[in-house]
């Protein structure tokens, strides 16, 4: 029997590609024509050689195996069984950078991170990202809470849908920019009324898809917005990038404290070894409206200070308690944004405060590793 491309390509379009419901070659995975070349002398009860090449959409494709499989059986049912097939594998997307290389464009990565919930880790997050962008920095916000996002309705985009880009044969999302800061959040892909109902492999999935599969370009800060507590999501980051520092977010309050004292022994693990740039005391003090130069404080006093000064860190900044803190944030309009006000010249304070930590920090310290995997 004589081979031909023709017959080869006829034989390929009896498989189905799962992926799309039809055949291979409807599909337009076969990415060229079809090599038959004669084997002579035989080998093996080889009489012909045949070259495939198909094109799958990704490398992580889970249908490749099968449709590899299947198109090389239906090459030997329909044009022969003494046929040698080779098929080889293209991807239209590039395949994802490996772990250790990723974020090349990016100087420091910060996680701002808190040992308990409702310390306002989240409002810190935002308003330092637009303090930077506002000093000239080319900044990056990634909200890293899966089941809980918040920075779409801080940053007033709650109705943006981030579209891909094709960016060196890569398919990659599009970060949402507003303030001068480039955002992703997975709160863009799900209802903002239904919970999220993810075992934990699919947050760690989804969170390393925002991190490694988004356009997110020269970045000088890419701030980590991550979950209160310590979690898989934190493990994966530590798994995932080398974290520049740490800053710990809490009140005065002893019960806070107790937790923000986890968070930086987390960090300061001996096999993880994340510099802790420093701490923030949010809700220090409250001043109301009517009386600006009057402080209260209700959480207690300079209560971080005095963590700070214990774990021998930096306290970066002391943040009021002011109404119009969380009215703005709610309006989507974050207090750095507003540099003519009390808090908003605390989170500029707070941005330079960080660049200088940042820069001594580089100076004085190796670059962090990234966490290994172990299997136990």
């Amino acid at each position: 029997m004589t081979l031909y491309p023709k017959l080869i390509m006829d034989a390929l379009a009896t498989v189905t590609y799962a992926g799309t419901k039809k055949n291979l070659v409807e599909s337009g995975m076969v990415a060229d024509t079809p090599v038959v070349a004669p084997l002579n002398p035989p080998e093996g009860g080889k009489n012909w050689k045949v070259g495939v090449v198909l094109e799958f959409p990704r490398d992580t494709d889970p249908f490749l195996k099968s449709t590899v499989k299947a198109a090389e059986a239906a090459i030997h049912y329909h044009c022969g069984k003494d046929i040698e097939v080779t098929i080889e594998t293209e991807f239209k997307s590039k395949p994802r950078p490996e772990v250790g290389k990723l974020l090349p464009q990016v100087k420091n990565i910060i996680a701002v991170s808190s040992g308990k919930g409702g310390v306002g880790k989240s409002t810190v997050s935002a308003n330092l990202a637009i303090a930077l962008a506002r000093l000239g920095y080319k900044v990056g916000l990634l909200d890293t809470d899966i089941f809980g996002p918040s920075m779409p309705k801080m940053f007033n985009v709650e109705d943006a849908h981030p579209y891909a880009v094709k960016v060196d044969g890569r398919d990659l999302i599009c970060p949402i920019e507003q303030y001068g800061v480039k955002l992703l959040s997975i709160g863009f892909f799900v209802s903002p009324t239904t919970a999220t109902l993810w075992r934990g492999g699919m947050a760690t999935n989804a969170l390393k898809q925002l991190i490694a599969d988004a356009d997110w370009g020269e970045l000088d800060y890419f701030i980590l917005d991550t979950p209160p507590g310590t979690s898989d999501i934190h493990l994966t980051l530590l798994q995932t990038l080398a974290i520049t520092g740490a800053i710990i977010v809490s009140t005065p309050q002893q019960v806070a404290l107790a937790d923000a004292r986890k968070g930086i022994d987390m960090y300061r693990n001996e096999k993880v070894n994340v510099p802790i740039l420093g701490l923030v005391e949010n809700m220090a003090w409250f001043t109301p409206a009517e009386l600006p130069e009057n402080r209260y404080y209700i959480f207690g006093k300079e209560g971080c200070k005095q963590l700070a000064a214990e774990m021998k860190v930096p306290l970066l900044a002391q943040i009021p308690l002011v109404q119009s803190i969380c009215e703005s944030g709610d309006a989507g309009m974050p207090a750095a944004t507003m540099l003519d006000t009390m808090t908003g010249q605390a989170f500029i304070n707070l941005a330079q405060a960080v660049v200088t930590v940042v820069n001594r920090r580089n100076k004085e310290l190796p670059k962090t590793k990234i966490v290994g995997t172990s299997h136990q």
